[in-house]
């Protein structure tokens, strides 16, 4: 590869880390035409960015960028494919999917992540697939706030269903 391209994937690197919060650090050696093409879908199909990139590349592009990432260059070893997302679980739970597969060859695997201003590890697939978005964290919030309105509302249904009830029941003797 001619310096001038090399410099361009650099930079192209550096732009996706500056556009995307989080990025996962993947092993897709194994995969096979077939399981490449069905994660390139669902990638898209979640909003994940799946680029594949030399690891001397992806490494100069880390260095260069805001943020020290120096604790994920002992994970660019081997072939590496990087997962750029905004929602921080999404490629976790991607991951996860494709570890379903019997064949251990076959399987996606995990090397580094940085996700919600974190490293994490290979074996820290579990705790970011938990992670949870911005929107589901609102949500659990709003649940949150309706909560003791929608019980005042359910008790004054109830309530004046039974007393409804009594007057009828009242009424009938």
């Amino acid at each position: 590869m001619r310096k001038e391209n090399k410099g361009a994937v650099v930079e192209q690197l550096k732009s996706y880390l500056n556009e995307y919060p989080h990025f996962y650090l993947t092993n897709i050696e194994g995969l096979d035409a077939e399981k490449t093409a069905q994660l390139r879908r669902a990638c898209n199909k979640g909003g994940i960015k799946l680029v594949v990139a030399k690891n001397t590349l992806l490494r100069r592009a880390l260095s260069e960028s805001d943020v020290d990432f120096a604790t994920l260059y002992s994970a660019l070893k081997g072939n590496t494919a990087i997962m750029f997302t905004t929602v921080a679980n999404a490629p976790a739970k991607i991951i996860k999917d494709f570890a379903k597969d019997k064949k251990e060859e076959s399987k996606l695997r995990l090397k580094a992540a940085y996700a919600e201003t974190g490293f994490y590890g290979a074996d820290q697939l579990s705790e970011l697939v938990s992670i949870k978005s911005k929107e589901e964290l609102i949500a659990d919030v709003i649940a949150l706030l309706q909560s003791p309105i929608r019980n005042l509302v359910s008790a004054l249904e109830n309530k004046g269903e039974k007393g409804g009830e009594a007057v009828a029941d009242a009424a009938a003797e």
